[in-house]
Order: structure tokens, then sequence, then C-alpha cells
């Protein structure tokens, strides 16, 4: 009987002790798949800010691009409304002079 209980103990003691190493083994397991999580998670997080960093670009290359449009639109404005004035003007002396 004492034989088979320090069979029994010693069969134990290896199970619990591959039971401990593999638990040691899937912690490790456990971090790699954390640490690969974490880094696809940043991964992810940075091309988002690329992208709305693009976009923040090329909003604003537009707000500039639209600004140039209004300012070149103004001055054509500006320029036909002199001539415009300009014609009435001389639309104006010819009708006083009875033409």
């Amino acid at each position: 009987m004492k034989n088979i209980a320090i069979v029994a103990v010693a069969v134990a003691g290896l199970a619990l002790s591959a039971c401990s190493t593999k638990t040691e083994e899937n912690t490790v397991t456990g971090e790699n798949t954390v640490t690969t999580e974490t880094t696809t998670d940043t991964n992810v997080a940075l091309d988002n800010a690329g992208v709305a960093a693009d976009n923040a670009l090329d909003a604003a290359g537009n707000a500039v691009s639209n600004g140039a449009d209004a300012v070149a639109n103004g001055a054509s404005n500006a320029a036909n409304a002199v001539s415009d004035t300009t014609a009435d003007v001389a639309n104006g002396q010819d009708n006083v002079a009875g033409r």
C-alpha cells in the first residue's frame, strides 16, 4: 500500500508540474496575443489619424482655392462694373448730345 501511495504521489506531482508549465506557456501566449492586439489597434489608430490629417489638408487646400477663386471673381466683377459704368457714361453723353 505504501508503494502505491508513493507512486500515486509521484504521478500527481508530475501531473501538477506539467500543468504548471502549461500555465506559464498559456500566460506567455496570452501576453503575446494582447501585445499583437494592442499593436494592431495602435496601427489602426495611426492609419485613421493619417486619413483624418489628409482630409483636413485637402479641406484646407480647397478652402484656399475657393478663396483665390473668390478674389479672382471679385476682381473680374469690379473690372466689369468699371467697364459697364464707362459704357453707361458714354451712352449718357451720347444721349445728351442727341446722338
